[in-house]
């Protein structure tokens, strides 16, 4: 359908944004999902090793880190909405690929291909996604739908963690076939991203804001105003000492986070709990992100009432301790899938509550100069702390495996690779000891400490 530029002008004109933030936040939280959470468990269900998997889906984090780095460029050629758009048809095309690659016998480095090509478009669709949610709306309308913005991508996170991993457990069982079951996983997700772009081509308003700066500006020009905002980043007072605790605070869970599926799936026999793809999504996908959302929720009430750095502490220990919970569950390895349930969600939840704290430290961090620039650095290091642990993941399970503490008596690997990630917590203590933060930050104008 052709429509000239005033009819184009006024597509979206008039429309509630809750015609459009909640697809769009859908869309933004289901790819990080796919290619950071399914993934893992479909490799393992498929045959792939663990060690194998946590190397080569580590590297899918690598969009995310280096996303600052041509962040500018969607800002100089085309619009937010064009990057969106053309970005959701573009996740429903490699969602699609997935699920032509598995069938066939080398589908680990065919999907792991287009898997990377899905994190690359599903990084970019972030930056679009975020632009054009400040440029469609008001700084009031902002405001006022950041709930609701929050609250779709938190969805997007029990629908990714959970309930496609209940579909995918339940049509294993219904067809017999595990390949068959994600296959059918992924194109009912690539059917949504394609229905998704299509509503959003007509239903998304065009902003008179939106619109490329290349005006005026060049690539040489931008390249010279990202390095020089790269080297002010580095010339931050207590720089390294910040770089430690970006790269390290979440250690222990960046390590565990990669093993923490095959260990549910894995048999009793190698040390594993023996759950189906089903009951994985129940307990990791439902309750272990329902906890992990409120631990987040109670961390942001009591920072905002104490400030950070009266809780900086214990949300240190909230986030790494509770990788205690792991340790007996390989040791112990109960069959109640309630008390299974309650061990995750307390790990979970002390998780979410230990996390606040480092996403209140980056911003805290990127105060100043070039305050957006700073903070997109850091999640770049955030992601960063996560990609390479993650990556040793499997390879120190494997090592850990031959080695016998138990006299026999126990599974060795995962018990044994869960008692490091918590030694790990140590690390996090380090980190932690070094960051200086100011007493007010955090807490609501008029608070006193």
């Amino acid at each position: 359908m052709n429509l000239n530029k005033r009819e184009r002008a006024d597509i979206g004109k008039g429309v509630s944004p809750w015609c459009w933030i909640p697809t769009l936040y859908i869309a933004e939280g289901l790819p990080y999902f796919a290619v950071n959470v399914l993934t893992v468990l479909m490799y393992v269900r498929m045959g792939v090793g663990v060690a194998e998997m946590a190397f080569f889906t580590g590297w899918l984090y690598l969009p995310w880190v280096i996303k600052p780095f041509w962040s500018p460029f969607v800002d100089l050629m085309r619009t937010k909405r064009w990057w969106t758009i053309t970005m959701q048809w573009l996740i429903g095309v490699t969602l699609a690929g997935v699920a032509l690659f598995l069938p066939l016998p080398f589908f680990f480095a065919a999907t792991l291909g287009v898997f990377w090509l899905m994190a690359f478009f599903s990084a970019t669709h972030d930056i679009a996604a975020d632009g054009f949610y400040m440029l469609a709306l008001s700084p009031h309308d902002q405001a006022a739908y950041v709930g609701v913005r929050s609250t779709f991508y938190r969805i997007a996170s029990i629908i990714g963690q959970g309930g496609l991993v209940v579909l995918a457990g339940i049509l294993e069982e219904t067809l017999g076939n595990i390949a068959g079951a994600w296959i059918t996983v992924f194109i009912i997700l690539s059917a949504f991203f394609f229905l998704t772009a299509c509503w959003h081509t007509f239903i998304l308003p065009r902003p008179a804001a939106d619109r490329a700066t290349s005006e005026g500006k060049s690539a040489g020009n931008i390249l010279k105003g990202f390095g020089e905002t790269f080297v002010t980043f580095f010339r931050k007072p207590h720089i390294w000492s910040a770089l430690s605790f970006m790269l390290l605070y979440r250690l222990p869970e960046a390590l565990c986070v990669k093993l923490v599926q095959p260990f549910l799936v894995a048999t009793r026999e190698s040390g594993g709990l023996g759950l189906t793809t089903t009951e994985v999504g129940i307990v990791n996908g439902t309750v272990g992100v329902i906890a992990l959302l409120t631990g987040g929720i109670l961390g942001g009430i009591v920072i905002a009432r104490d400030g950070l750095r009266r809780w900086l502490w214990p949300m240190a220990i909230s986030l790494t301790l509770p990788c205690a919970f792991y340790c007996w569950l390989a040791m112990a390895q109960p069959t109640d899938l309630l008390g299974i349930c309650m061990a995750v969600g307390l790990e979970q939840f002390g998780y979410g509550f230990g996390f606040t704290a480092f996403m209140l430290y980056l911003i805290y961090f990127s105060r100043g100069e070039s305050q957006t620039s700073h903070y997109a650095f850091c999640t770049a290091f955030m992601a960063l702390g996560m990609m390479l642990p993650g990556m040793a993941a499997g390879k120190l399970h494997d090592i850990l495996d031959e080695i016998n503490l138990t006299g026999g008596l126990l599974p060795q690997g995962y018990v044994n690779f869960f008692w490091m990630a918590t030694g790990c917590s140590v690390v996090t203590f380090l980190a932690t000891a070094c960051v200086k933060v100011d007493p007010e930050f955090g807490k609501k104008k008029g608070e006193k400490g």
